[in-house]
Parts: structure tokens; sequence; C-alpha cells
């Protein structure tokens, strides 16, 4: 019994989960909770990240694919149902939105009873990584920097225990960030949150350490755990100088830096997804083992991620993995395993003196959203990525399984019937038959009025959320808040981080260059490729690197970004004159996306143009697509970018002879 007194409590365990609708996800939550979970971390679909209805033509094939679609308070209460949210410590992945779901979520809790000051939880609520990564972003980074500040401004004063933004790491990691860019490019976000703060004056001086103190951060472990172990304890270290010099923090609690995590995802593969496991596996350790820079909370991705949707088992399993280094290892036992190791330390001084001089590179640009706006830290990213994803296809980076050690035996995992979860297409009709009912039968006059002053405030410059929080209690709608805000502040297209003039330094091109050269001449012009996001996925590292690629091997590149519609693209293609289209979709989406697509430019009279898609792609729904007229199909497994490259060519080329 004496050894159990001595043990460490364990960090908060989650899993990522929401889908299809309120009521499945609610159920799904239900029964995590009952297996362990200590914490709710609520995936919301992409319609509801980025302001719309679940019936506005830009949330069709979107809705409850990638999270669950919240439209107004009745899906909130139906997300919640039989769960106190005064007990639930509840983390919110939104951003954009952010506001707006917080708003949803305190009108439940009035709704219960419950006391704002009892709520605990996070509203992500980092716009500027959406600009860099995830692509959820709406308004541009003023308006959007303002929101985040009337949050922290709000759950200051009203919901103490409330962390009001979650500085994200975690998907600069995915889109390529070195740990030193991890570092610069979190922090200088938490620092122009905080001077925008300050800059404000609607914070009293005594109550900024408060604000300093909920602050909490989202990062990233990759497999390079020692490297990783290293980046969190120079991330403690940075934010304890920065809180104490910068902003004169003297309460070292408030100083400490408070993170969860979800390791990484991107370095998941589709083939021997089996591995995955024991790559996920390693990763928790990096943010659980040294006591110093230990996680608040953990989830992780389930095996297989890289295949599609993970079931209820895939997460059960990931759960298990933390239970058991918390509760079978004696790992929470012990103090710091690092305290005193010269290796550590000068890695960790390394780290740091790096991620100092990219901080002051970011500070003489004027800080982060003029980083963000001039396409600085974009450009980064996308040129880390592509030294990643050349590591990899030249043998330099081992990726087991991928580019070393492939031979395989046939994975009864991965094979076995539906080894994804899909949703189902009648998750999308059964949210928009309830959306209408629910707008036939609330008073709309009340919400007209809430409206009205929900603008007001936005014109004006008063806090957000109290006018936010009247919409919700009034019935009004996610599509309603967004467009009340579009119409305040505009709506942003952030840049592509994609520069037009071709790299000298791209090894291996020769070949792809001249075969390029060869068909260009054939053609008469330069071959051109139009790259195209559709619907409201705003993961673009895929087609980012395409594009950079396509460009460095001496094709005429179009790539204008993210959440294009069917339409946009089907026009670009005919005004371009393009000889060949290139889909990327990660939200499952494809399907219905791909065949829009494929209609539009039917309509246009390019339908002569063929078209590849690459996404997370199942094979059944690979075959429908060629059946639909795609010319070609790829999914993570095809990390050669030079093979699809030539296929591209290969594929220009026999269209342009088939119409001769």
């Amino acid at each position: 019994m004496g050894e159990q007194l001595h043990r460490d409590k364990p960090w908060i365990f989650r899993t990522y989960a929401g889908h299809s609708t309120a009521a499945a996800s609610n159920a799904l939550y239900r029964k995590n909770l009952g297996k362990g979970q200590t914490g709710l971390s609520v995936a919301f679909d992409l319609p509801t990240q980025t302001g719309y209805d679940s019936d506005y033509p830009h949330a069709k094939g979107e809705v409850g694919k990638v999270g669950v679609p919240i439209s107004h308070i009745g899906d909130m209460r139906a997300l919640f149902d039989g769960i106190p949210l005064g007990e639930m410590n509840t983390s919110m992945t939104i951003n954009a939105t952010a506001a707006w779901l917080l708003a949803l979520y305190v009108a439940l809790a009035d709704e219960q009873g419950v006391p704002r000051t009892k709520l605990t939880g996070t509203t992500q609520n980092d716009i500027i990584k959406e600009y860099l990564s995830r692509g959820t972003y709406v308004f541009p980074p003023a308006p959007s920097m303002r929101l985040t500040k009337d949050v922290i401004l709000f759950t200051t004063k009203e919901m103490p225990k409330w962390n009001p933004m979650n500085v994200c790491s975690y998907h600069l990691q995915e889109a390529g960030a070195t740990p030193v860019q991890e570092l610069a490019f979190a922090l200088a976000t938490a620092i122009g949150v905080l001077d925008a703060v300050k800059a404000s004056g609607a914070c009293a001086p005594e109550e900024f350490g408060d604000v300093v103190g909920r602050i909490s951060f989202f990062v990233n472990a990759g497999l390079r755990f020692v490297t990783e172990i290293c980046k969190m304890r120079a991330f403690t270290e940075l934010w304890d100088e920065i809180t104490r010099e910068r902003y004169g923090v003297s309460d070292p609690k408030q100083r400490l830096f408070r993170y969860g995590v979800q390791v990484n995802s991107l370095g998941l593969t589709e083939q021997q997804p089996e591995n995955n496991v024991a790559r996920i596996l390693l990763e928790m350790l990096a943010v659980t083992l040294s006591k110093k820079a230990r996680a608040r909370a953990v989830q992780l991705p389930a095996w297989n991620e890289a295949l599609g949707l993970p079931r209820p088992w895939d997460q059960q399993w990931s759960l298990r993995m933390q239970q058991i280094l918390a509760y079978e290892t004696d790992l929470l036992e012990y103090g710091d395993l690092f305290d005193g190791s010269p290796v550590i330390a000068a890695k960790v001084a390394e780290l740091k003196q790096a991620a100092k001089e990219e901080l002051r590179q970011i500070e003489a640009m004027g800080g982060t959203v003029a980083a963000v706006e001039s396409g600085y830290l974009k450009q980064q990213l996308v040129e880390s990525n592509s030294r990643r994803v050349e590591a990899i296809e030249r043998g330099e980076l081992t990726v087991v399984g991928v580019n070393r050690f492939i031979e395989s035996e046939a994975s009864p995992l991965a094979n076995a019937a539906d080894a994804v979860l899909t949703v189902s297409e009648e998750a999308e009709t059964d949210q928009i038959k309830q959306l209408n009912a629910w707008r036939a039968a609330r008073d709309n006059d009340a919400v007209a009025v809430a409206l009205a002053e929900l603008r007001k405030a936005a014109r004006s410059g008063a806090n957000i959320m109290p006018p936010s929080i009247a919409c919700a209690k009034a019935g009004a709608t996610t599509g309603e808040w967004g467009f009340a805000l579009r119409a305040a502040f505009g709506e942003y297209r952030a840049p592509t981080g994609v520069g037009t003039a071709m790299r000298n330094d791209a090894e291996g091109l020769d070949d792809i260059r001249a075969e390029v050269d060869r068909v260009s001449k054939k053609l008469g012009r330069r071959l051109k490729f139009l790259i195209g996001k559709p619907g409201l996925d705003g993961h673009s590292n895929g087609a980012e690197q395409i594009a950079a690629r396509a460009r460095d091997a001496g094709m005429d590149v179009v790539y204008d970004g993210i959440r294009l519609t069917a339409e946009a693209i089907a026009a670009a293609a005919a005004e371009k004159d393009v000889h060949v289209v290139g889909l990327s979709i990660l939200s499952g989406s494809h399907l219905p996306l791909v065949q829009d697509v494929i209609a539009r430019m039917k309509e246009a009279g390019v339908d002569d143009v063929p078209v590849v898609v690459g996404g997370i792609i199942p094979p059944q729904d690979a075959s429908a697509l060629k059946d639909a007229g795609v010319a070609e199909v790829y999914t993570p497994k095809d990390f050669e970018l030079n093979r699809i490259m030539s296929d591209v060519v290969r594929i220009v080329e026999e269209a342009a002879d088939a119409t001769e």
C-alpha cells in the first residue's frame, strides 16, 4: 500500500472522437468513458469547423465525416446527453468557430444549472496554425485574433477553470515542421495572442498572470523520441523564460508549460499498418517519460488511421496502451529520469538556441500575424516537408515496411472485413432533416433579435461571447453565426506556400524533366497541371507536395489552395486550358466530391481532360472512382512522387493521342 502513496496521478486519458450525428457520438463517448477514458476530446465535422450549416451547398458530402455536426444547441444537448458538464473535462478541437461552440457549451451548462466556474476543459482556438496546416480558418488574421482574445477575456472572468486556447504545434509537425520550427512557431503564436490581450487594455495588470496561467499547448511527438523528449523539456524551459522575462509573471505555477498531446499521425503507414502500434507506443513515451515535461492529457491515434476512420475497438486499443503504461508499469513512482544527463542537457540547449533565433526572425517581421500574411511561415513548412518526403524517397530516412523491409505477410487486421468505420450517406440527410425541423420549431423573431446584437458587437469591437451565448439560447444556427461574422470581418484565403520558381537543388528529376519537355513539345505548349482541393478539407500537405514536385519537374502548375467548389475547379480547368486535373481529398468525402467535379467539368466542356485523385481512399472506393472516369487513384502508400509525376505525364500523353 505504501508504494501506491508515492505514485503520481496519471495524465488525462482521451481519445479524439465524433462522427455521423450528435446522438451516435454521444453513444461513443459514453462507451469510451465506461472503458476508463477520463476526458472527452470532441472532433467536429468540417462544416461546423468552418461556420456552415449542414444543408449549406459547401457542406455537401462533408457532414459527419471527420467529426460530429453541431448546428445548434439542440445538437449540443444530444451530444452531451447523460454526461454531466460540471464533472467532465472536455476538449473541443475547434478554431475559427471556437467562440460559437464554447457559447453553445456555456448555454447548455446554464440549462443544466451547472455554474460556469465549475466548467473544465479546453477550446483549441489557435487560428494561426489553421493558416499554416489544418486549413479550417474563415476570417482574416486580425479579426480571428480578436475572437481568440475575446474568448480569453471572457473565460478568465467567467470560467476560471477553462483553458480558452490550446496553442497547437501538433498540426505544424503534421505539415512538416522540424522540432525547432515546432517550438518557435508555436511560441510565436502564444506571444502574438498574449500581446493582443495586453494591448486590448481590457485585462487588468493583476489579472494578466491568470490569463497566462490558462494558456495551454497541444503538441506532437514523433518517432525520434530522444529528440522529442528534449523538445518537450525545451518547451517548458522556454515558456518559463518568456512568461517571466517578457510578461513579468512572478507565480511559478502560472508559468508552467501545460500541454496535451496527440502523437504523430503523419508517420502512420498504410503499408504494414500493424507497425503503427509500435510507432504510437514509442511516441507516447516521448511525452510521458520525463516527469518535468510530462503531458497533462494524452490522446493517441489508432493503428488504422492511414486506412480510414477507426472503429471503437481500434480506439480502445490505443486507450489500453495509455492505461498499461500508467497502471502496470512503475513509471509514475519515480522522479525525473533525465535530470543530470549531459546528453539530454546538450540537446535541450541546442534546440532552445535554434528556436530563439527563429523567434527573433519572426519578431523582426512584425510578429506571427505578419509572418502568416507574408507567406513566410507557410513556405518554411512546405520546404521542410519537401525535404522529409525526398529523404524517404531516396531511402535516407528509413520507414519500415515502406522503403525498407517491405517483404510482408498479408495483414489479418488490415484485410479483415470492415477494417475501418464508414459513415453512412443517411447521416447527412438525417442531420439536414433535423436541422429543418429545428428552424421550423424555434422562435425566429427571437433569433433575428439575437443575431442583430451579434452583428452589432462584431462591428463595435465589444466582446463576442455574451451575444453569441444569447444566440445559442435563442436557437440560432452555426451557419447564421458564421455569416453574421463573415459580414463584419470578410473571408480570407491564406498563402499556399508553393512558389512558382523551380527549385535548382531538387535531385533525381532529370529523367522526369526530359519526359515533361518531350510531351510538352508534342502538345505544342508546356504541360499544365491543375491541382484542386474540393470540399472543406483543409489538410493540404499532399496537394502542396504534388504541386511543388510538379513545378520542379518542369510542369506549369495551377494551385490556388484549399476549399474550392467543384464549379471553381471546372471553371479553372477550362479557363486555364489545363491538360490534367489532380484532386486531393482527405476527409473521406472523395466519392460525392469527385463525381461532382467530373459532372461540372462535363458541363464546362472539359470532360476530355483526365482526372487523378489522391486521399485516404479504401480499395472499393478506388474502384468506384475509376468506374466514374478517374484515370488514377493514389493513397498514402504512394510515397514516390517521381513515379506519380511519370504517371501524370503518361496519362496526359495518352489523352492527347486519343483526341488526335
